[in-house]
């Protein structure tokens, strides 16, 4: 075990799709909102070509390939990160299917290729620069949860440079900033066709949204029921115990 991993690192079960992923408890932990986006979005079952953008540890790449046999790459700007990913796919015996790149997610387009990909994936940071309070936290957490390297129209650009026409590509972010995120899209092509409201317990207000959009689709978005995290006793609902531990609970 020794051999795969570094510092603080441990290994941990993806459960429902029986896999393992290398995480750190001061460089990066995925959070539901990952789980949530690979299980939101829709993505071919045999052929195709998936990029996610922003991949972190490679959480995304991971838990998609136990939907899809497609191509998939995973983009991080982090060197750390990408390490920890790459030895995570090589762990799960996955490189023939995975692939991850370091790289910035601004500049990726040309080097992947332009209007290649079936489906594209992105877990944003979700906070403004300036919104960087906690001075203790650590440089990898601060880069993935804010916008200091990479704003959320700038991942929304990227995305539609490497989608085909028809293709889909599908965001997770705080229900605050819909209306930057659907004026993005817009913007660059890309149509609200699906969005999910998620919401830690009935009664509360939303916390996070799912939203797909297809390159130059028409008009004509779906909201979907809302989806509970929590129920009355403070446990998982079973539709998100099912997508956490699959039937293994």
């Amino acid at each position: 075990m020794e051999q795969w991993l570094k510092e603080d690192e441990r290994l941990d079960y993806l459960l429902a799709e029986d896999l393992r992923i290398i995480q750190s408890p001061s460089v990066f932990s995925f959070s539901l909102d990952a789980v949530l986006l690979s299980r939101f979005v829709n993505v071919p079952i045999n052929k195709g070509k998936i990029v996610d953008l922003c991949s972190g540890n490679g959480v995304i790449p991971l838990f998609l390939s136990a939907r899809t046999k497609a191509e998939i790459i995973g983009v991080e700007l982090q060197e750390r990160l990408f390490d920890m990913a790459e030895r995570s796919v090589k762990y799960n015996g996955l490189e023939n299917q995975i692939h991850m790149i370091l790289g910035d997610v601004k500049t990726i387009p040309p080097q992947l290729g332009i209007e290649k990909y079936d489906v594209v994936t992105c877990n944003p940071p979700y906070f403004l620069a300036h919104e960087l309070s906690d001075k203790n936290i650590s440089e990898h957490y601060a880069i993935a949860r804010h916008e200091l390297h990479l704003t959320l129209e700038e991942a929304i650009e990227s995305a539609s440079k490497l989608l085909k026409q028809g293709g889909k590509a599908a965001f997770v972010h705080r229900p605050g900033r819909l209306l930057d995120i659907v004026t993005a899209m817009r913007a660059h092509r890309l149509e609200p066709k699906r969005i999910r409201f998620v919401y830690p317990k009935f009664g509360k207000e939303a916390n996070t949204l799912l939203i797909e959009g297809i390159k130059d689709g028409k008009p004509d978005l779906k909201v979907l029921p809302p989806l509970y995290v929590y129920n009355e006793n403070n446990e998982y609902t079973d539709e998100v115990s099912e997508i956490l531990y699959g039937d293994k609970k």
